[in-house]
């Protein structure tokens, strides 16, 4: 007899609890985003702004598509780091003897790309990287043209006249914007290599099994 299948949260559910945190998270951003941004408005004279006029500024589209420019940064670096660098005794590293580097591949399908050769291979080979620098490129120029706007909307407050965006993005105030997010999430990489191989997290597939050794390297 075959065992039932399981249900669609079952086979679904991690993606489906951090879909609904970003959004719930992202909800809140948008809230108190708008109301902090109209207290501002309000103490320099100006009218506030409706939640849809705040979506589509610069203050709400800068700080968004600051944060997600360096998640898909450090995601993507993190991807094409490890395909070469090793940490002994993390669980975030591959073994350091490549013969103890297991392969597994369940029955199925193998995916077209795959199987093609050629280009097809090697984008497909690379497709995980790509993507993430694709998103990073995307978010970093949108984090340039909110923060332009929102530059320029604070300088059109205090009556001076606009920048270019080429001035906007040279200047030091985009790039601290940047490197304060780059910072920290390399910073957060950098503790779960180093902190995994000491410390466990129980049925976690980010974690080493509990009885392993500390300078066992790999899950």
């Amino acid at each position: 007899m075959s065992a039932p299948t399981p249900s669609f949260f079952r086979r679904n559910g991690l993606s489906l609890v951090l879909a609904v945190l970003f959004l719930g998270f992202l909800a809140g951003q948008m809230l108190t985003g708008w109301n902090a941004d109209n207290e501002s408005r309000m103490l320099s004279g100006q009218d506030p702004l409706p939640l849809r006029e705040y979506l589509l500024s610069g203050h709400f589209i800068s700080a968004t598509f600051e944060n997600w420019e360096s998640e898909f940064l450090q995601m993507g670096m993190y991807v094409l780091l490890t395909v070469g660098l090793r940490q002994r005794g993390s669980a975030e590293s591959r073994p350091l003897d490549p013969a103890e580097e297991e392969e597994r591949i369940d029955p199925g399908p193998t995916p077209w790309p795959a199987r093609a050769g050629g280009m097809a291979r090697w984008l497909y080979a690379n497709s995980l990287a790509l993507a993430f620098m694709l998103l990073f490129l995307a978010s970093f120029l949108l984090h340039a043209w909110g923060s332009w706007m929102h530059e320029n909307e604070e300088r059109a407050t205090d009556g001076q006249p606009p920048v270019a965006l080429v001035e906007h993005v040279t200047g030091a105030q985009f790039w601290y914007e940047s490197l304060q997010n780059w910072q920290s999430e390399f910073l957060a990489v950098l503790s779960i290599v180093v902190l995994s191989i000491w410390l466990r997290q129980d049925k976690s597939p980010e974690s080493k099994p509990l009885a392993a050794p500390h300078r066992q390297t790999g899950t």
